[in-house]
């Protein structure tokens, strides 16, 4: 297992929650207190819940499992799709398509539509095709890569699924909670952990916590 310390977690500004008048009740026993309007999470409590979500990881890694990376929004889009590239594991960094997981007959109608448009766009394919056609092509293939790429490969449900943001992400947490998919996600003071089986307490809009987070987590999955 992967550890890091208390000084890590602060240095990355994990602690800082949202304002106090956008909590969550169901984060209370995660709060260390108040500063200036913005509640403190508490990491002595944090820590042992991400020991035990790493360890969750390692052991999936271990036994050759395959773990969904998502987090669409800009803060941590780029740690997400890293994630998934280090671990040659699924990952939607851009936008959650609705089915993803529980709709396989019509994402897969996507992806094979975005494999058509790839071989499509090969050059010996292209010869006879103006520069208009080939670039239409090409548009229409980036728009579905960007929301396909991550996943075109994943034949199979995941083990679980690692989320950043709980409230950004609520789709995605509606189709595994639907599926029995285990969640481990950052869950910040403005969310709610009830859904999620592995919850880390900590600040979810921060690009330094969420590289921190993330790359344990991806260091849980290599090392199994």
């Amino acid at each position: 297992m992967e550890n890091i310390t208390l000084r890590q977690m602060l240095e990355a500004g994990a602690h800082f929650g949202h304002k106090t008048r956008y909590w969550n009740p169901k984060m209370a026993p995660y709060i260390y207190g108040k500063r200036n309007g913005i509640h403190i999470i508490n990491l002595e409590k944090t820590l042992p819940l991400f020991n035990e979500a790493c360890t969750y990881v390692e052991n999936i890694g271990a036994e050759s499992g395959t773990i969904l990376f998502v987090g669409t929004k800009l803060a941590v889009k780029n740690e997400i799709k890293n994630a998934g590239l280090d671990c040659n594991m699924p990952y939607v960094a851009n936008r959650w398509l609705g089915g993803t997981l529980t709709n396989n007959e019509t994402i897969s109608k996507s992806i094979k539509k975005l494999e058509d448009l790839e071989e499509s766009l090969k050059e010996k394919n292209t010869e006879n095709l103006t520069k208009k056609e080939i670039l239409t092509l090409r548009r229409a293939y980036e728009k579905l890569d960007r929301s396909l790429g991550g996943i075109r490969n994943m034949n199979k449900l995941p083990d679980a699924i690692f989320i950043i943001d709980v409230n950004y992400e609520k789709n995605a947490i509606q189709e595994a909670k639907a599926l029995g998919i285990p969640i481990i996600s950052i869950v910040d003071s403005n969310s709610s952990p009830e859904d999620i089986d592995y919850v880390i307490p900590s600040n979810d809009d921060s690009r330094s916590t969420a590289k921190l987070i993330t790359e344990t987590i991806v260091k849980s999955f290599l090392k199994g």
